[in-house]
């Protein structure tokens, strides 16, 4: 006989009206998380559970597929549905046997900016093969978003033309509201909202607010060097902690005690493209709410997951408001819109805009407008879509060329989100030898190496490599360029 749950599923109350499928995985997500002790404990079987709540079985089925594909639950043949191991008594402490073995890390490295930068071409011009970082702007709405600038002018806006919100287009931050609960499963309230200019001034409001000189930051490693370029501005120390095919190595978190924040991209890290599994999280979360630290989520290409639903933020599973939820426009729409949004925890909000306020006011009020119709009028729901198709079949694309003429190179992975693919290779010098090569043949790649923090081992394994963006390049663009890595690399 299996060990009773530790809450009473029978209690749940699901209300007419609403759907029901999401009322019961809210329910079930918030009654997993907030009770250690339901571990490894069996559920209900669908059935069972359908008729306990007079629901149909397929609702139940349906929210049970939802949480096996987060890592909540998990399934045992031929013996039911289960809690998965999240709430382990030493997921912080290392394991027997391993006490003497030190990881080799990144740690308390104060970086110049300037040598970040210097490391990473800012391109500029049309994209083309295989620049990172950019969307299918081919096929970007222009007839509508020139209308509905054109629809914002011709009003005559005089009550948009002063100084405006520094959080931002109320009806703006609403609709991001709106849309992050039903895109994303996080509730917030609109004035948690602020509209920013793009994701990396709201990592900067975070820095200048957060950290003072000598705090300690975590970051992944490898790393955005954009992030990491913010933190230091600020003179902060920087810890990089490895990622494996689970994300972050939160087990190394540990020998960081002091680190005022930590910045994560979980739902695709950049540059590798993993996913950090729910375990971590939860992990994660519990080192913040253990030792008052902030943590810094990244959701820069949420929209962009090709199986599934996307994952749940870790700022939706968060009950100690630690979590300071970043999202950006530029990966749907264009980069040079320059419109993101931070949801602060509600304890920060009046300080974020202070802060704001003394940076840059607020971002220009004709593109915030637009965005609100943009939004209001649906278009974004179809475009995101529109945008998800593409990149997929460009994916798709690019994989399959390189499997029949570029294999030999290295492996190239089936990415399950994101905007491009990682390569890894076993040196620098081959690494450099070959983006050589592709930039005489006029293609850009961008060399996993600058990504690592500086002082980071050199025997750190894949460490050099390969990253290849491929949103932005249309197929038949895509099939040419490999054919011309095929002619410069053949002797590789």
């Amino acid at each position: 006989m299996s060990t009773p749950l530790p809450f009473e599923l029978t209690g749940l109350t699901l209300i007419p009206g609403r759907k029901l499928s999401a009322q019961l995985y809210d329910a079930l997500r918030e009654l997993i998380i907030g009770n250690p002790l339901s571990s490894g404990m069996k559920l209900p079987a669908s059935r069972e559970l359908a008729e306990m709540l007079d629901i149909s079985r397929n609702t139940v089925m349906n929210v049970y597929e939802r949480l096996f594909a987060e890592g909540f639950i998990e399934t045992r043949v031929g013996d039911g549905t289960y809690v998965a191991r999240l709430h382990s008594p030493s997921n912080m402490t290392p394991l027997p046997g391993l006490l003497n073995i030190e990881p080799q890390m990144h740690t308390g490295y104060r970086l110049p900016a300037a040598s970040l930068f210097n490391q990473h071409r800012i391109h500029e011009g049309a994209p083309k093969a295989f620049r990172i970082g950019m969307p299918a702007i081919d096929l970007f709405p222009f007839e509508t978003w020139s209308r509905l600038q054109t629809r914002f002018w011709r009003r005559e806006p005089v009550e948009h033309m002063g100084y405006g919100h520094p959080a931002g287009e109320p009806q703006l931050r609403e609709l991001i509201a709106h849309y992050l609960r039903h895109a994303r499963g996080l509730k917030c309230e609109p004035s948690q909202i602020v509209i920013t200019l793009g994701a990396q001034q709201a990592i900067m409001i975070c820095s200048a607010l957060l950290l003072r000189a000598e705090d300690e930051v975590i970051l992944e490693n490898p790393c955005y060097w954009a992030a990491a370029g913010a933190f230091s501005c600020l003179g902060a120390k920087v810890n990089g902690i490895d990622v494996d095919e689970e994300g972050l190595q939160t087990s190394q978190l540990r020998h960081f005690p002091h680190a005022r924040l930590a910045y994560v991209s979980p739902s695709c890290q950049y540059p590798t493209g993993v996913t950090l599994s729910m375990a971590r999280r939860l992990e994660l979360l519990q080192w913040a709410q253990e030792r008052k630290s902030w943590i810094i989520e990244d959701d820069y290409d949420g929209e962009y997951r090709y199986s599934g639903t996307p994952l749940t933020p870790l700022a939706a599973i968060d009950q100690s408001n630690r979590v300071l939820y970043i999202g950006s426009f530029s990966k749907v729409m264009y980069p040079g819109l320059r419109l993101g949004y931070l949801v602060a925890p509600k304890q920060l909000v009046e300080q974020f805009l202070l802060v704001r306020t003394m940076a840059s006011r607020q971002p220009p009020m004709n593109d915030q407008m637009a965005m609100t119709l943009f939004l209001s009028e649906g278009h974004f729901q179809q475009h995101s879509r529109r945008m998800r198709r593409a990149a997929l079949a460009r994916r798709d694309a690019l994989l399959e060329a390189w499997g029949q003429h570029l294999q030999h190179i290295g492996h190239m992975t089936r990415v399950s989100s994101g905007l491009h693919v990682t390569i890894r290779l076993g040196s620098y010098e081959k690494e450099q030898r070959l983006i050589a090569l592709a930039s005489m043949a006029g293609i850009e790649i961008t060399p996993l190496s600058a990504s690592w923090l500086p002082g980071s081992s050199d025997a750190n394994s894949g460490r050099y490599g390969l990253v290849l963006g491929f949103a932005s390049v249309k197929v038949p663009d895509i099939l040419l360029a490999v054919e011309s890595l095929k002619r410069v690399w053949a002797n590789e």
